[in-house]
């Protein structure tokens, strides 16, 4: 059985692509520093597949890393050890240099010597559309310039430009993707969609930045695991991939959806309403990816329509509240990145 590693395989999306990895029969080494983001409730599913092994591990961590890959001699690393949310980056950055701009350098200097004898080894870089900033008008192409706003986002940004380098320098056998917003079951709830979810159902109020209106572009987790496998299979080397869906809405614009889906599946609290808040420091109006490319070459697209996706969402969440007794309290409620 061919072998894979998921970095970051605790996570959101590293979780539901480790699921989709061990469905198409491969063998699933799950990489996982083990912080707040991680969630064993997340693998829950298919923690004890025979073709499924978890390892705690920190990218930083260089001879365990080494160790790993020699041992298990992967066919494929997908990357999702990362630092994600733009708040946190904003109250302590350091985290996010370490673990997005140092742990990338550690794990391309470890890829890089095991594939000396590996040649056929590929590395997956999974980045954001937050590196190409603000997009008022139109859409960002894949050779479109960089230009960051959160220290989260400059730090996707160098690891891209890292993973790049050693393509062109060292020859290595790697893709990045950028991908937009993803949402679906295991988000934690620091992001937007399973927060409103959360409050919903707590009879909480709705906070939204500024007044709701900035731009994302959405795509349910699963058409993006669908994405990473075609990139994975089919892409080339050295070459970058926008994973999109081409649906935008305002964050305002999702709040109502799943206030109108909630309505369906339970009574609202008399709390449940949208609340505006102080808007996040440096927040960029719109993102919005072109993914012509990858639908040309690689014959993918994204199949689940927003509606649908959200309420899939709501109903995982809405089933699994034992999922929010996992977390701490502090890190679903207390607003973070407040410049003071």
């Amino acid at each position: 059985m061919k072998k894979i590693i998921v970095t970051g395989g605790l996570g959101f999306i590293g979780s539901n692509l480790a699921k989709l990895l061990i469905k198409k029969n491969y063998f699933v080494i799950n990489v996982d520093k083990v912080n707040y983001a991680s969630n064993f409730y997340n693998t829950r599913d298919f923690f004890n597949k025979k073709n499924y092994k978890f390892i705690k591990l920190d990218i930083n961590n260089r001879s365990k890393l080494r160790k790993v890959l020699n041992l298990h001699k992967p066919i494929a690393v997908f990357n999702l050890a990362a630092e994600t949310h733009v708040d946190r980056s904003i109250d302590g950055p350091a985290e996010f240099i370490k673990s997005n701009i140092v742990g990338v350098f550690n794990l391309l200097e470890e890829f890089r010597e095991f594939t000396k004898k590996n040649k056929k080894s590929k590395l997956i870089h999974i980045s954001t559309d937050e590196v190409y900033g603000d997009v008022l008008k139109g859409r960002s192409k894949e050779n479109d310039p960089y230009k960051p706003s959160s220290p989260y986002a400059a730090s996707k940004a160098s690891s891209d430009h890292l993973v790049y380098s050693y393509v062109r320098t060292f020859k290595l056998n790697a893709m990045i993707t950028n991908c937009s917003n993803n949402y679906g079951p295991h988000q934690h709830p620091e992001k937007l969609i399973p927060k409103l979810i959360y409050n919903i159902i707590k009879n909480k109020p709705l906070p939204l930045y500024g007044k709701g209106k900035n731009s994302r572009e959405w795509i349910f987790v699963d058409d993006h695991c669908e994405a990473l496998f075609k990139v994975f299979k089919n892409g080339a080397k050295g070459q970058f991939y926008n994973i999109g869906s081409n649906i935008n809405r305002s964050n305002l614009d999702i709040a109502k959806l799943l206030i109108n889906i909630a309505k369906k599946k339970t009574k609202l609290g008399k709390k449940v309403k949208i609340k505006f808040v102080k808007d996040r420091p440096g927040h960029d109006v719109r993102y919005a990816l072109d993914s012509k490319k990858i639908f040309k070459r690689l014959k993918w697209k994204s199949k689940i329509n927003l509606k649908k996706g959200l309420e899939n969402t709501f109903n995982w969440y809405f089933k699994n509240m034992k999922y929010y007794t996992t977390l701490k309290k502090k890190d679903i409620t207390r607003r973070l990145g407040v410049v003071k």
